[in-house]
Protein backbone atom coordinates (compact mmCIF):
# COMPACT_ATOMS: atom_id res chain seq x y z
CA UNK A 1 0.00 0.00 0.00
CA UNK A 2 1.57 3.15 -0.79
CA UNK A 3 1.67 6.39 1.57
CA UNK A 4 -0.82 9.39 1.07
CA UNK A 5 -0.26 12.43 0.50
CA UNK A 6 -2.00 14.52 2.97
CA UNK A 7 -1.51 18.66 2.82
CA UNK A 8 -1.20 20.05 6.76
CA UNK A 9 -0.96 23.86 8.01
CA UNK A 10 -1.07 25.62 11.32
CA UNK A 11 -3.47 28.35 12.03
CA UNK A 12 -0.94 29.64 14.68
CA UNK A 13 1.81 31.42 12.22
CA UNK A 14 0.82 33.24 9.22
CA UNK A 15 -0.93 31.52 5.68
CA UNK A 16 1.39 30.27 3.27
CA UNK A 17 2.40 33.36 0.70
CA UNK A 18 1.74 31.75 -2.45
CA UNK A 19 0.16 28.49 -4.08
CA UNK A 20 1.89 25.93 -1.70
CA UNK A 21 1.30 23.97 1.35
CA UNK A 22 2.84 25.21 4.86
CA UNK A 23 3.80 21.41 4.97
CA UNK A 24 2.70 18.03 3.57
CA UNK A 25 2.79 14.60 5.21
CA UNK A 26 3.69 11.23 3.61
CA UNK A 27 3.47 8.33 5.79
CA UNK A 28 5.43 9.41 9.01
CA UNK A 29 7.67 11.92 7.16
CA UNK A 30 6.46 15.68 7.44
CA UNK A 31 8.29 18.12 5.09
CA UNK A 32 7.95 21.73 5.91
CA UNK A 33 7.97 24.47 3.84
CA UNK A 34 10.57 27.34 4.18
CA UNK A 35 9.51 29.38 7.06
CA UNK A 36 10.45 33.50 7.20
CA UNK A 37 10.47 35.73 10.20
CA UNK A 38 6.60 37.28 9.79
CA UNK A 39 4.92 37.88 13.08
CA UNK A 40 1.86 36.10 13.45
CA UNK A 41 -0.31 38.30 15.16
CA UNK A 42 0.74 41.39 12.54
CA UNK A 43 1.75 39.29 9.28
CA UNK A 44 4.91 41.74 9.16
CA UNK A 45 8.43 40.82 9.13
CA UNK A 46 9.92 41.04 12.81
CA UNK A 47 12.25 44.34 13.42
CA UNK A 48 15.60 43.75 13.79
CA UNK A 49 18.29 41.32 13.23
CA UNK A 50 19.89 38.00 12.51
CA UNK A 51 18.89 36.89 15.71
CA UNK A 52 15.43 38.17 15.92
CA UNK A 53 14.41 36.90 12.76
CA UNK A 54 16.06 33.26 13.60
CA UNK A 55 14.15 33.15 16.50
CA UNK A 56 10.96 33.88 15.01
CA UNK A 57 11.23 31.82 11.94
CA UNK A 58 12.52 28.61 14.24
CA UNK A 59 9.11 29.34 16.44
CA UNK A 60 7.23 29.46 13.86
CA UNK A 61 8.74 26.30 12.63
CA UNK A 62 8.03 24.81 15.81
CA UNK A 63 4.52 25.96 16.02
CA UNK A 64 3.84 24.09 12.73
CA UNK A 65 5.82 21.21 13.67
CA UNK A 66 3.71 20.50 16.67
CA UNK A 67 0.32 21.33 15.13
CA UNK A 68 1.44 18.71 12.52
CA UNK A 69 1.76 16.27 15.62
CA UNK A 70 5.67 15.97 15.94
CA UNK A 71 8.43 18.40 17.34
CA UNK A 72 11.63 19.79 16.80
CA UNK A 73 13.60 16.82 18.28
CA UNK A 74 11.87 15.06 15.58
CA UNK A 75 13.21 17.19 12.56
CA UNK A 76 15.71 14.85 10.47
CA UNK A 77 17.07 17.85 8.48
CA UNK A 78 16.59 21.58 7.42
CA UNK A 79 18.10 23.90 4.75
CA UNK A 80 18.65 27.36 5.73
CA UNK A 81 19.01 30.03 3.32
CA UNK A 82 20.51 33.17 4.49
CA UNK A 83 20.74 36.24 3.17
CA UNK A 84 24.58 37.01 3.88
CA UNK A 85 26.71 34.57 5.48
CA UNK A 86 27.81 36.72 7.53
CA UNK A 87 25.33 35.90 9.28
CA UNK A 88 26.35 32.25 10.18
CA UNK A 89 28.02 32.44 13.43
CA UNK A 90 24.94 35.00 15.12
CA UNK A 91 22.59 32.07 13.22
CA UNK A 92 23.95 29.39 14.62
CA UNK A 93 23.94 30.56 18.27
CA UNK A 94 20.40 30.88 17.74
CA UNK A 95 19.93 27.46 15.79
CA UNK A 96 21.81 25.79 18.61
CA UNK A 97 19.00 26.71 21.49
CA UNK A 98 16.58 24.96 18.96
CA UNK A 99 18.83 22.00 18.79
CA UNK A 100 20.66 21.43 21.68
CA UNK A 101 21.54 17.98 21.25
CA UNK A 102 21.10 15.34 18.58
CA UNK A 103 20.72 18.01 15.71
CA UNK A 104 19.30 17.65 12.63
CA UNK A 105 21.15 17.36 9.49
CA UNK A 106 21.54 20.56 7.50
CA UNK A 107 22.68 22.28 4.11
CA UNK A 108 23.14 26.63 4.39
CA UNK A 109 23.60 28.41 1.68
CA UNK A 110 23.30 32.44 0.79
CA UNK A 111 20.52 33.14 -1.11
CA UNK A 112 21.03 36.75 -3.51
CA UNK A 113 17.10 37.59 -2.06
CA UNK A 114 14.66 36.03 -0.03
CA UNK A 115 11.09 36.79 0.12
CA UNK A 116 10.21 39.87 1.46
CA UNK A 117 13.78 40.64 1.65
CA UNK A 118 14.06 38.83 4.75
CA UNK A 119 17.37 37.52 6.48
CA UNK A 120 16.73 33.81 6.34
CA UNK A 121 14.56 31.06 5.51
CA UNK A 122 14.33 27.42 6.65
CA UNK A 123 12.12 24.56 5.87
CA UNK A 124 12.53 21.14 7.18
CA UNK A 125 12.17 17.32 7.06
CA UNK A 126 10.96 15.51 10.00
CA UNK A 127 9.28 12.58 11.61
CA UNK A 128 5.74 11.54 12.85
CA UNK A 129 6.08 10.08 15.64
CA UNK A 130 3.29 6.36 15.37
Amino acid sequence: MSAVKKCLSSSRIPPAVGPYSQAVRCGNLLFCSGAIPLDPETKKVVPGGIEEQTRRVLDNLTLLLEDCGTAPGNVLKTTVFLKSMEDFAAFNSVYAEYFPADAPARSTVQAAKLPLDVLIEVEAIATIPE
